[in-house]
Parts: structure tokens; C-alpha cells; sequence
């Protein structure tokens, strides 16, 4: 990605800019600290804004003395492109949509652009002129760096998101000693289905279970797919010594399978998680009773 030029930058304007921007690195420092970008940001200590403006600074002047002031993809860009991203990602925690992050980075070239006039007898002149069309192409470039940067910076928070999300819609239940469960409720998909194996898999090994129940009274429909993911995780728990039972097959599920020709005969199968739960106490020696039933009065 480039920024587009209006102008063709001599590359001497790009060079004398990397030099202005290093030599006079303090003074444009301490004039961005006070900008909107840096002030919102780095609101505990001023002394922070500054040394994160001449982090900025440093890169910037590092890509106009190689001439390449429209490339975003720069090596002198590297050393900033997280703290830009944190800095873009606060500022949209802060509800600084991304117009409004792009609008505060390219307010940087004021303060700059001023000082850069300044340098020059007459700012009139042709070689000011160049000059400051160089630090215009290069602040655009920083501009597209950082919505970039934040850009990449959502996507892998709503990765994390997603991960975690994943992991709270399955969790595993310690229901008895060396018995656990993890209840299903929605669709399983590859990426759940592999959280899903995780988590019981690390809850075999923590919780040193000998039986594992899954529970998909919670999940809406049952096609081959699906099949395929429990049976992989039944063989997966069956390999960390734990006996595994689906239970909460309801009967429109039992029709799917048996419509779709699905063989689930190696996996014990139980009709609700009571059941699966009764079953595998069974096995374990203990004697199981049905309770008196709701609302009745004990004589």
C-alpha cells in the first residue's frame, strides 16, 4: 500500500526531512505530547507522551533517509508498529472510531510542517516547497501505517475474543470424583470441536477422570459432520484412559442418525445427562435411587 503522490518527491527533500526530523526531534516532541493522539493515550506521565513522540520520530526520520517516504511497509516503521497499534487500540477502547484516529495522526503535521517553514529564509522557496511535500507524503504514510497497525490489532483481539468465547461456551463440569462432563449447547463446528477436545482432554489429565460424559442436549441438529467430532473425541478421551458417553440424544436426533446412516454403535449412549451420570456411578459400585418425586410429601 502507497500513498498517493501529487508531486514526485526529489529524493535530496527526503533526506534533508530525515535529517530536520532528527536534529530537531526534541522541539516536534514536545509539541505532539499536547496532541490529541499522545495526551489521550499517555495520561499518567508527560515524560511518557515525549519519549513515545521520539520513538515515532526515530522511525520516521529512518524511512525519509532511505527515500521511501510512500512505502508503509519500510523497515524504519518496525520498531513502532506495536506501540501505534496500542495506542490506536486504546484510543478505540476510548470510543475514537477509526476516521477519528486517522484525523489525530494527521494532525501530527502541523506542529511539524510549522517547524520545518522555519528552517527556511524563505518558505517560499522551491527547495521549502519540496521540503514540506516530503513531510506531507511521509506524514500520510504514517497515517496509513497506523490504521494498518490498528487494523491488524482488532482482528487479533477479536481472535482472542473468539477464543475465549469458544471456551467459555464449553466447559467442563468436575460431577463426581473421576467423573466429568462438558454440556453442549449450540452448533459444533471444526473450531469448537477442537476447544471442545482440549479442555476435556486437559480435564482427564487435571482431574484424573476414568468417564466423560458429552452432553449435546443443547446442540440443535446432529448431521455427519457432528458425528464425526464426537466420535474423534470419544477416540481421543478412550486414548487418555477415560470411558466416554454421549448423552441427550432426543428422539428427532436419534431419527437424523439413523436416517443418515451413522454408526455410533462403539459409544455408549445415554437419553439425558442423569442417566449417563446413574450409568457411570453404576459402574463405579454405587447404588443409585430414584428421588420421590417433585412436590411430593414425604410420610
Amino acid at each position: 500500500m502507497q500513498v498517493p503522490e501529487q508531486d514526485t518527491v526529489p529524493e535530496s527533500a527526503a533526506r534533508w526531512v530525515g535529517e530536520f526530523l532528527r536534529r530537531r526531534q526534541e522541539q516536534i516532541a514536545q509539541r505532539w505530547a499536547d496532541a490529541e493522539l499522545f495526551r489521550t493515550v499517555f495520561t499518567v506521565s508527560r515524560d511518557e507522551a515525549v519519549e513515545a513522540c521520539k520513538a515515532v520520530l526515530d522511525a520516521l526520520s529512518a524511512v525519509a533517509a532511505h527515500g521511501a517516504l510512500e512505502n508503509v511497509a519500510a523497515p524504519g516503521f518496525g520498531p513502532v508498529r506495536d506501540q501505534l497499534g496500542r495506542m490506536a487500540g486504546s484510543r478505540s477502547r476510548a470510543g475514537a472510531g477509526p476516521a477519528r484516529v486517522a484525523d489525530e495522526v494527521a494532525a501530527l503535521r502541523g506542529p511539524a510542517t510549522a517547524l520545518l517553514r522555519g528552517e527556511f529564509e524563505d518558505p517560499s522557496s522551491e527547495q521549502a516547497h519540496e521540503c514540506v511535500l516530503a513531510l506531507t507524503v511521509l506524514m500520510g504514510t504514517l497515517r496509513l501505517v497506523v490504521m494498518e497497525t490498528a487494523l491488524g490489532e482488532g482482528e487479533q483481539l477479536i481472535e482472542r475474543q473468539r477464543q475465549q468465547l469458544l471456551e467459555v461456551a464449553t466447559p467442563v463440569i468436575n460431577l463426581w470424583h473421576g467423573i466429568v462432563a462438558v454440556p453442549l449447547i449450540g452448533t459444533l463446528d471444526s473450531a469448537r470441536s477442537q476447544v471442545v477436545m482440549e479442555n476435556l482432554l486437559d480435564a482427564i489429565v487435571t482431574q484424573q477422570a476414568r468417564y466423560a460424559i458429552l452432553d449435546i442436549t443443547g446442540v440443535p441438529t446432529v448431521d455427519s459432520l457432528v458425528a464425526q467430532h464426537l466420535m474423534k473425541t470419544v477416540a481421543a478421551a478412550r486414548l487418555m484412559g477415560a470411558e466416554c458417553i454421549v448423552s441427550g440424544i432426543r428422539p428427532a436426533i436419534a431419527q437424523t442418525i439413523v436416517h443418515l446412516g451413522i454408526d455410533l454403535g462403539t459409544i455408549p449412549t445415554r437419553n439425558s445427562l442423569a442417566d449417563a451420570l446413574a450409568h457411570v456411578l453404576r459402574q463405579q459400585g454405587i447404588a443409585v435411587s430414584a428421588g420421590a418425586p417433585v412436590g411430593a410429601v414425604p410420610r
